[in-house]
C-alpha cells in the first residue's frame, strides 16, 4: 500500500528527504509525496522540483491521513526542534521514519520514530537513536552509541563507541568525538571539532581538540 507524506520544511535537508524517498519508491513504491508545510510565507503557493506547498505547519491538520516527516534542524534553530515540530500538533504514530537504500543499519540497533537517516549513513551494533532525529550522509554512529530525540548529526560526523549524545544537540560536519563521552542536551559541537571530553548541556564547543566558545542562550 502506497502512504501519503508530507514534508515539515522546504531546506536543503527537505529536498535531500525527497531524494531519499525517490531512492526508496526505486525498489518498491512506498510513498507519495503530497507536499511541504512550512511556515516562510515567501514560499506559499509556490511549486519545489514539482512539489506543491500546501500551507504552514498548523494546517497539517488538514490532511488527517497523512505521514509525516520532518526537514527543519540546523545549526541555528537545532534546540527549537521540539517546539518546530510540536506546531504541527500531530502525534508521534503519525511521522514516518526514513532510511535511504544506502545507509548501513546495524540488526542489533534501534532507530526511532520520525527520524531521517540519509545517504551512506553507518548505524553499528547495539546503537540507540531517539525519534525526530535527522543523521546526514557519510556520519559514522560506533558501538554503543546513545543519541536522544531531536537531534541533527551532519555530514561526515564520526562518534566513535560508547558515547551518549542528550536531545537536542547538534553535531558539525566532519566533527569527531571521542569513545565513551557524554555531550549534554542542546550543546553545539562545530564542524570538524575533535572532541576529547565531555561536553556539557548548552554548549558551543569547537576547535581541535574542541573547547568551549560559549554558552547556547535562548
Amino acid at each position: 500500500m502506497i502512504k501519503d507524506i508530507i514534508i515539515i520544511g522546504t531546506g536543503g535537508n527537505c529536498i535531500d528527504i525527497v531524494d531519499a524517498i525517490i531512492d526508496i519508491n526505486k525498489s518498491c513504491a512506498k510513498y507519495n509525496i503530497l507536499g511541504f508545510l512550512d511556515d516562510n510565507p515567501n514560499v506559499q503557493d509556490n511549486v519545489i522540483f514539482g512539489i506543491p506547498v500546501l500551507g504552514t505547519l498548523k494546517d497539517a491538520c488538514n490532511f488527517p491521513d497523512s505521514l509525516f516527516v520532518n526537514g527543519i534542524g540546523s545549526e541555528f534553530n537545532y534546540y527549537k526542534k521540539s517546539v518546530i515540530i510540536a506546531k504541527t500538533g500531530i502525534g508521534i504514530e503519525r511521522f514516518e521514519t526514513i532510511i535511504h537504500p544506502s545507509a548501513s543499519i546495524s540488526n542489533f540497533s534501534h532507530i526511532g520514530s520520525g527520524t531521517v537517516i540519509l545517504q551512506n549513513v553507518t548505524i553499528a551494533s547495539n546503537v540507540s537513536v531517539g525519534n525526530h532525529v535527522i543523521i546526514l550522509p557519510n556520519t559514522v554512529l560506533s558501538h554503543d552509541d546513545k543519541v536522544g530525540d531531536y537531534c541533527c548529526i551532519a555530514g561526515g560526523a564520526c562518534v566513535s563507541g560508547g558515547c551518549s549524545i542528550g536531545d537536542s544537540v547538534y553535531i558539525g560536519t566532519n566533527a569527531a568525538v571521542r569513545g565513551n563521552l557524554t555531550i549534554g542536551s542542546e550543546s553545539l559541537v562545530g564542524m570538524g571539532a575533535v572532541v576529547t571530553k565531555d561536553v556539557p548541556p548548552r554548549v558551543v564547543v569547537a576547535g581541535c581538540p574542541a573547547k568551549k566558545i560559549r554558552m547556547v542562550y535562548f
